[in-house]
């Protein structure tokens, strides 16, 4: 060991001509230690990662973090997958929930799905939606848009999903620079938009950052972006929640997607009704 920290040393500060098997080596020679040390460092390959700048290889490789506990050097771990799976076992339970979408649907499979549970003076929030866009949750206390905080998940043109903060005027969406978001992730994959971030139940007094301790109205939307700029949402009539919703009280709600929801209108009640009637009537 000594030796090879001698040799990394001996090298550093003789500049680069002074390394042995370099494309650029000199003619001076290591000595028997120092030589025997260099080649255990080619075997191992972790030489060869650094050929452009030995005195950059040799203090990097002196760094405690490339060293094990049984003094030989090791790579870098992989990298960690960035983004947890959003379950749904704990929906109702742990947090609450709200799924748009086909019966049985989750959040991988969802046309949307959010997700809210209180974590010290924090509420977290996981969106998902089946968009190459953006998603987001607005916080309402009439059902209809304007005047409301909105916490969004915006995929840009490079990939990134970034979580962005409006404030609903009317029917448009101004983003806000003031930004409650924290401990913000998120992903594009499979066509979906899928975040999580935190956000802190109390915030000073503003008109366009609500307090979550209090209820609101939740509404739902997704669509798409041009440039990482959001675009009108989807569809027309956004689902929106059909209470106030509490961060205290944690519920999984189901809500069927137009396509799954025919029948269940109270037009179409009203329609099959007045159908039936007429059949067993009979025409005059």
């Amino acid at each position: 060991m000594l030796a090879l920290i001698a040799c990394l040393v001996a090298c550093a500060a003789a500049g680069e001509d002074a390394v042995p098997g370099s494309a650029v080596a000199g003619e001076q020679e290591l000595d028997e230690p120092g030589r025997v040390a260099w080649e255990e460092l080619e075997k191992s390959g972790v030489a060869d990662r650094h050929q452009e700048s030995y005195s950059t290889f040799a203090a990097e490789l002196l760094e405690p973090r490339y060293w094990g506990d049984e003094g030989y050097a090791f790579p870098s771990p992989p990298p960690v997958d960035p983004f947890a799976k959003i379950r749904i076992d704990d929906c109702g339970k742990t947090k609450g929930c709200f799924r748009y979408g086909k019966p049985g649907c989750d959040a991988d499979t969802c046309d949307y799905f959010l997700s809210y549970r209180r974590i010290g003076a924090d509420v977290e929030f996981e969106l998902s939606a089946d968009t190459d866009g953006w998603v987001a949750v607005g916080f309402s206390s009439d059902k209809l848009m304007g005047g409301d905080d909105v916490m969004a998940c915006v995929h840009d043109d490079n990939g990134r999903v970034r979580i962005q903060h409006f404030y609903n005027v009317g029917q448009w969406a101004k983003e806000i620079k003031r930004n409650p978001a924290r401990d913000e992730e998120g992903i594009f994959e499979d066509n979906r938009v899928t975040c999580r971030f935190k956000r802190p139940v109390y915030v000073p007094r503003d008109e366009t950052i609500i307090d979550l301790h209090l209820s609101w109205y939740y509404l739902f939307a997704w669509g798409p972006a041009i440039q990482g700029s959001i675009t009108r949402h989807d569809i027309d009539s956004p689902p929106v929640s059909e209470d106030v919703v509490s961060i205290y009280k944690y519920e999984d709600v189901f809500m069927p997607s137009a396509a799954f929801q025919t029948f269940s209108s109270p037009f179409c009640l009203l329609l099959i009704v007045a159908l039936t009637f007429y059949i067993l009537m009979g025409t005059p």
